[in-house]
């Protein structure tokens, strides 16, 4: 990632907030001065690392709505602009494959959910111009098993399965498909068994909502289960490879979209449950301080000033990482292979894990301890 000045990482977040919360803005007081002398080559260079073209597109077209002074170059502005109809068309032609998708499954007696992605982006003002990932489905053990039977013979690609996490990973027609028979990670048990008791409560006791896809209802997870799902799915990533203020952003729109109806109590019970409250906190507080998020939506926000100091290296983190670990250099994985592909992968990471501990002391070290044993279980 090139250097990109205070400056104008700050006219990136305003913007960023003036895309993810439009109407709760409008009484918001944004100065013409914020964008003054702004280079918006890097700004737009860091909205592609952290996959949000479209929603910052969107604030710009808020912004200037409301009369603020936005001097976005125009062959910039056209090359933005062309992105988000890229991504817009993109959105559509992957909601028309997962509704193909789904109902192929049902003719054959499979049933699933769909997680993350394309039923995450209904919560936005423009679900649309959210840049799409895969096709991420949840199973039961048994549909799981139906479903890579039926599937992997239509596939183009196909990756090796994570047998103990019940991942299989495949390509089908252009698209990537990752079939999840659980949602367990391999940072922490403890985070396991919530995952593994909002799954219960998915498959055993049908707590789902749905989406209408273009003529076919879509199986997502209920609201309380869904912010579970998210909000633990970013926290792998934030302690592994990295996360992406897309997937952030993804948990802050959930959480305002479903403000009025989330169960705060067991809420409350399994972010405990799972060990992860100083990391909810401290995420809330980012979300409230750089993303807009109105502080009566951040469930357990806190205004104190522990909670600001690791919300200001969250923020560095993010910057820095990317979306999915977009600024990393991982060319080391071509070069190296077998046993020093493993420790060089084990001495990166542990320098990863090592940034994190100044943010959360507490779990950063269990955390890495338990990914090098499981790491090490899975390659065995």
């Amino acid at each position: 990632m090139l250097e990109i000045k205070e400056h104008n990482v700050k006219a990136f977040f305003e913007l960023v907030k003036a895309g993810l919360f439009p109407v709760h803005g409008e009484g918001v007081m944004v100065h013409d001065s914020l964008f003054k002398d702004v280079d918006w080559e890097k700004v737009f260079q860091l909205a592609q690392e952290q996959s949000v073209q479209g929603l910052l597109l969107q604030g710009i077209e808020e912004l200037k709505a409301k009369g603020i002074g936005l001097s976005v170059p125009k062959v910039l502005l056209l090359q933005w602009i062309g992105e988000v109809q890229v991504i817009e068309q993109r959105n559509k032609e992957m909601n028309t494959f997962v509704a193909d998708l789904i109902e192929k499954l049902r003719k054959n007696d499979i049933y699933t959910l769909l997680v993350k992605g394309q039923g995450i982006a209904q919560c936005y003002e423009k679900p649309l111009w959210r840049s799409a990932g895969d096709v991420d489905l949840y199973l039961s053990k048994e549909n799981y098993e139906k479903a890579k039977a039926f599937l992997i013979p239509l596939a183009q690609h196909i990756k090796a399965e994570d047998k103990k996490k019940l991942h299989q990973g495949m390509t089908i027609d252009g698209w990537i498909v990752e079939l999840h028979g659980t949602m367990h990670t391999y940072i922490s048990r403890r985070i396991n068994k919530v995952n593994d008791e909002v799954h219960r409560d998915i498959f055993f006791n049908g707590n789902v909502r749905s989406w209408n896809d273009n003529g076919v209802q879509v199986f997502l997870p209920s609201a309380n289960n869904d912010a579970i799902i998210v909000f633990n799915h970013f926290i792998n990533h934030f302690f592994g490879e990295g996360v992406g203020l897309r997937q952030i952003c993804d948990w802050c729109r959930l959480l305002w979209t479903y403000k009025d109806s989330l169960n705060q109590g067991l809420l409350e019970q399994r972010i405990k449950s799972a060990g992860l409250m100083s990391e909810w906190k401290a995420f809330g507080t980012f979300a409230v301080e750089y993303l807009g998020m109105p502080e009566e939506a951040m469930p357990f926000y806190e205004d104190k000033p522990s909670m600001h100091r690791k919300a200001e290296k969250i923020c560095k983190l993010v910057i820095a990482t990317g979306n999915f670990g977009y600024n990393k250099d991982e060319s080391y994985r071509r070069k190296y292979s077998g046993l020093t592909g493993n420790f060089i992968t084990a001495w990166r990471r542990f320098k990863e894990f090592a940034r994190i501990a100044m943010i959360f002391p507490c779990n950063a070290p269990k955390f890495y301890v338990t990914y090098l044993i499981n790491r090490f279980r899975a390659v065995a």
